[in-house]
């Protein structure tokens, strides 16, 4: 059996006809997919941020700069925004069960390489390997969680499982840098690689492809939440022709969420990055408390995501812009304040760093969100893979060039850049305030004779 009959989506079989049993199925199938992709993603930024945590530890040990540093964090961003585009396209038309497994466990290989080498040159090669096959774990999320998840109820449960994102951060936060104090740098990327290999196992136990693979009706019967696409336009497969250019590249739409999430990769990606480094650097924290506030950060960005997921869905009746314009537009006020703040107080920064992952989170997780519903059901992976591409251009930049703007210019010019990305990303969006779907394609399919619900 070949790898690319593996990588298949599974084929429909004949529906269950009792519906009591369908029932039962779709609730356990349902949780046994979230949880199973959940942890299947901490375990992603496990392996994608262990660099960031082993970062002081090794550029002592090894006499590397900052922008030695921002070489490999650009590496990483711009082969990952590659990856998510391109993997995107394939996980559409691949089984999320086996391809977001792979990815996983090749990631933890590329850790696992990257600990035995002390040179510039490994680094970048294994740190690109990562890169690339880390672009394999969202686009398969993004098709199950349209696959399994009606639009009504979208934005909850994406809103839960973007708190994978922080729960994963915090966890290599802390563990990476009590693993990289005591034990070196090197057993700070070994440890995750081989987590992540496990991780990967289980994963492949855990997941399945579309419910239609089960035996179960599409989400949009079984719960009777249509949206403005019909359920028989929204099941036909697509060609990648009209993945790319009718659904993506012609959508008007889906280039602005793109370039709105350049600017907040930014702003997350820095903070991930030089958060640590600042505090340590700038306030004259411990490596270990730094990591206390990182946790701070991202335990923010799990609230943050958990309030903009179920905002989106019962105070705006679906929109997922108007959130992402408050967040971005309070995100710059929140940086603003964290650099003005004249104090070295252990909690206030901590505070500030929570408010700041509160507030970039729920963009991060609603851009993506918006992109799956303003393309099509069978292209979700495909447009979260488009603008993730382009966010991660805005990732790299928090690499290398804004090392170099830090380096030459100080911590004063790195929070400038980020507090004017907050408000570049929210008047991008404000256009798009009142659009909860595509009305181009939602006429399109009215005009064709297919039943339209916009």
């Amino acid at each position: 059996m070949s790898l690319l009959s593996i990588l298949r989506p599974a084929p429909h079989v004949d529906e269950i006809q009792d519906e009591e049993l369908m029932r039962k199925q779709y609730r356990h199938w349902r949780i046994r997919i979230f949880y199973g992709m959940y942890i299947g993603y901490v375990f992603y930024y496990i392996s994608r941020k262990s660099l960031t945590f082993a970062m002081p530890t090794l550029m002592t040990d090894l006499g590397f700069t900052k922008s030695d540093m921002g070489i490999l964090a650009s590496l990483m961003s711009i082969t990952y925004g590659l990856s998510k585009f391109l993997s995107g396209v394939l996980a559409d038309r691949s089984n999320p069960r086996y391809f977001m497994s792979f990815g996983l466990i090749i990631t933890g290989v590329a850790n696992l390489l990257f600990g035995l080498g002390s040179s510039i040159m490994w680094f970048a090669l294994f740190w690109a390997v990562n890169g690339w096959f880390q672009g394999w774990g969202w686009p398969p999320c993004a098709r199950q969680l349209t696959h399994w998840y009606s639009q009504k109820e979208r934005g909850t449960w994406w809103g839960i499982w973007n708190t994978s994102h922080s729960l994963g951060l915090a966890a290599i936060a802390m563990l990476g840098a009590i693993i990289a104090t005591y034990y070196g740098w090197r057993m700070a990327m070994y440890i995750p690689g081989v987590l992540c290999i496990l991780a990967g196992l289980f994963l492949i136990n855990r997941m399945r492809d579309t419910p239609q693979s089960l035996g179960l009706p599409p989400i949009e019967k079984f719960r009777n939440d249509y949206p403005a696409t019909s359920i028989k336009a929204d099941e036909k497969e697509l060609t990648t022709k009209e993945i790319l250019f009718t659904y993506i590249l012609k959508n008007k739409f889906i280039w602005l969420l793109a370039c709105s999430y350049f600017f907040v990769y930014l702003i997350r990606q820095a903070m991930n990055d030089w958060g640590m480094l600042y505090l340590c650097e700038s306030k004259g924290y411990s490596q270990i408390f730094a990591g206390t506030c990182i946790v701070s950060f991202e335990a923010g960005g799990f609230f943050g995501s958990l309030v903009a997921g179920w905002a989106s869905d019962y105070v705006f009746s679906g929109k997922r812009c108007p959130i992402i314009v408050i967040f971005s537009f309070a995100v710059a006020a929140a940086l603003a304040c964290m650099w003005l703040s004249p104090y070295t107080v252990g909690w206030v920064d901590s505070a500030l760093m929570f408010v700041v992952g509160f507030l970039i989170y729920g963009p991060q997780m609603l851009i993506g969100m918006a992109a799956a519903e303003i393309s099509h059901k069978k292209a979700a992976g495909s447009a979260t893979g488009f603008i993730g591409w382009i966010a991660y251009l805005g990732a790299a930049f928090a690499g290398y060039p804004l090392s170099v703007v830090t380096q030459n210019w100080g911590w004063q010019a790195f929070f400038a850049v980020l507090g004017v990305s907050g408000v570049i990303a929210a008047f991008l969006l404000v256009p798009l305030w009142s659009v909860k779907v595509n009305p181009k394609y939602a006429k399109k399919e009215s005009e064709d004779g297919e039943p339209s619900q916009a």
